[in-house]
């Protein structure tokens, strides 16, 4: 009996690659098997950084409240704190945004919290 191969789900799998790696340059994107590490690579860094990003944006909006923050004579340790305590319930995104784009509102919240 002749060997039997499965060509179909071969050939498949190695699609799936090269579309995955397609616009890679040189031959990282038509050679499986650097296809194929480069494509283990790139998923993995895709991975990390999708939970990366969520920390460099929560960094950023801490910076940009301590900088309005700071404008009215408060760190942002302080004006957080008073915050919680008054039981205002803005996250940092909303916080950044006034603090960035709609000073007013900010000077209106940190009058609120004094």
């Amino acid at each position: 009996m002749p060997r039997s191969v499965n060509s179909v789900a071969s050939r498949a799998r190695r699609k799936k690659v090269f579309k995955q790696t397609k616009g890679y340059f040189g031959s990282r994107k038509n050679v499986l098997t650097v296809a194929k590490n480069t494509l283990d690579k790139a998923l993995n860094y895709s991975y990390r950084d999708r939970r990366a990003k969520k920390r460099e944006f929560r960094a950023l909006w801490i910076q940009r409240i301590n900088a309005g923050a700071r404008q009215y004579g408060m760190s942002y340790s302080e004006f957080i704190g008073k915050l919680s305590q008054k039981g205002i319930a803005l996250n940092r995104k909303t916080l950044a945004d006034l603090a960035m784009n709609h000073p007013e509102a900010f000077k209106a919240v940190v009058d609120k919290i004094r």
